[in-house]
């Protein structure tokens, strides 16, 4: 139970990791979690601000304090997401260009790696439970042939879970090379 607990924090992680990746599309997960400076400390943007997606390729943001418009748009242009936001009295458009095919291969890479990150904490989460079960059978509380049902039952979690790697890395791939 502590392994698939683990896996699908890794599956979530995996996923939010990969709504963040500009796929030409508008989407409130491109900007949701920059850190911006507000009073005195940092907060996500989705905690000081309205995000909203009125077309398929803009996004739009009303702070809920207008003094917060400077420091939101500052945090935006200072985050690396390759979008400029324009400021119309009190909200922040972001207007998503098309995707070029050279970007579309980039993001097919880091979408690679993002998934390959995953697989390496999985393969990791595997290897602590197999030392688990290998210290349980040498302390004498599972039997041998226990050792080999549950290194079993383990690899047959592993390779579950791998696979909804392989299904959610190989759709987000499909999603940027659309048009």
């Amino acid at each position: 139970m502590e392994l698939k607990e683990k896996l699908e924090k890794i599956i979530v992680h995996l996923k939010l990791m990969l709504s963040e990746l500009r796929t030409g599309r508008a989407s409130p997960a491109l900007v949701e979690n920059i850190p911006v400076p507000s009073y005195g400390s940092e907060s996500p943007l989705k905690a000081v601000a309205a995000i909203s997606v009125p077309e398929a390729r803009q996004i739009l943001i009303k702070p809920w304090d207008k003094n917060m418009l400077q420091p939101i748009q500052k945090a935006i242009q200072a985050s690396n997401i390759g979008l400029n936001p324009v400021t119309d009295q009190d909200t922040i458009r972001l207007s998503i260009p098309p995707l070029t095919e050279e970007r579309r291969k980039d993001l097919v890479k880091i979408s690679k790696q993002r998934g390959e990150e995953a697989r390496i904490a999985v393969r990791k989460a595997r290897e602590e439970d197999m030392k688990s079960i290998e210290a349980d059978e040498k302390s004498g509380a599972i039997s041998e042939s226990d050792k080999f049902r549950m290194k079993s039952e383990v690899q047959k979690v592993i390779d579950e879970y791998n696979a909804k790697i392989d299904t959610i890395s190989h759709d987000k791939e499909k999603e940027v090379m659309t048009i």
